[in-house]
């Protein structure tokens, strides 16, 4: 059975204005396709055990759903997730929590992991880009990023060093726009439950965040020309106490099988 853990981040503390900026992005329903070229093939020798994969807090429902199809390819196996920041799963690593794959939301945070030979030669296998999110009905009538930095509007963005935060920030230089958050928040799923909740009147995450909400809320498009991307990057850690799981577990999620179920939850080609 596989089992799905939410890592506890610990609260950084937030500071001061996000900068300037703007962001383009496809809308929330657009979903573009992702390239096979090169992709792996899922088929490999059989394997059996558990590990534990560390990932990035947007990739939690693509990941999952990629878990439960792993584990059905592959009889007696089992695939345990934590997910949270990136930031705080690289830092985590590092420190020697027990973990068999990363994947994060970003190549920073990934190359504190390699720098501390925790892992080697990580590939991307996906890219997300920005998108406002709202609550339903859309009360406070935002329809561009300069609405975000109007006098009484209250946004949720994540904390600055964590990948979700660190994207935002290069929409809203690009855009020249100067928004003071109510709220920073942990990770992406955070700033999107405070959007969900109607406890802000809206946040700035990833298009694959307000396609994985539905109807809890609403996606407004940040325009492709002032629009942000981040690259998702994956390896075996060299700690995994099952590298042979763990790499087929990583071949998996680059296999034809892991660009469909990618590309189906809105993520493009790296």
């Amino acid at each position: 059975m596989r089992r799905v853990i939410f890592t506890a981040l610990a609260p950084i503390a937030a500071a001061s204005v996000l900068l300037a900026g703007c962001g383009a992005t496809s809308g929330a329903n657009t979903v573009v396709a992702l390239s096979t070229a090169g992709t792996p093939s899922a088929s490999g020798p059989a394997v059996t055990g558990k590990i534990t994969v560390f990932a990035a807090a947007s990739l939690s429902e693509v990941f999952t759903t990629l878990g439960a199809q792993f584990e059905h390819a592959n009889p007696g196996t089992t695939i345990a997730f934590s997910f949270g920041a990136s930031s705080t799963l690289a830092l985590q690593i590092t420190q020697g929590a027990p973990a068999d794959v990363f994947a994060s939301a970003s190549g920073t945070n990934m190359a504190t992991v390699v720098s501390a030979k925790a892992a080697q030669t990580p590939t991307a296998f996906a890219q997300n880009v920005m998108e406002i999110a709202v609550p339903p009905g859309n009360p406070a009538h935002i329809t561009t990023l300069a609405d975000l930095a109007k006098p009484g509007v209250k946004v949720a963005l994540c904390q600055p060093d964590v990948p979700c935060g660190t994207v935002a920030a290069k929409v809203f230089t690009n855009a020249g726009v100067a928004v003071i958050p109510v709220t920073l928040e942990a990770d992406v799923k955070a700033t999107l439950t405070k959007v969900e909740l109607g406890e802000v009147d809206a946040g700035v995450v990833y298009v694959t965040d307000v396609l994985a909400a539905g109807s809890k809320v609403a996606g407004i498009v940040i325009p492709p020309d002032v629009n942000s991307a981040t690259s998702y990057p994956i390896a075996a850690l060299t700690a995994s106490k099952d590298p042979q799981l763990a790499k087929a577990f990583v071949q998996y999620v680059r296999s034809s099988q892991g660009v469909s179920a990618l590309t189906a939850a809105g993520f493009q080609k790296p």
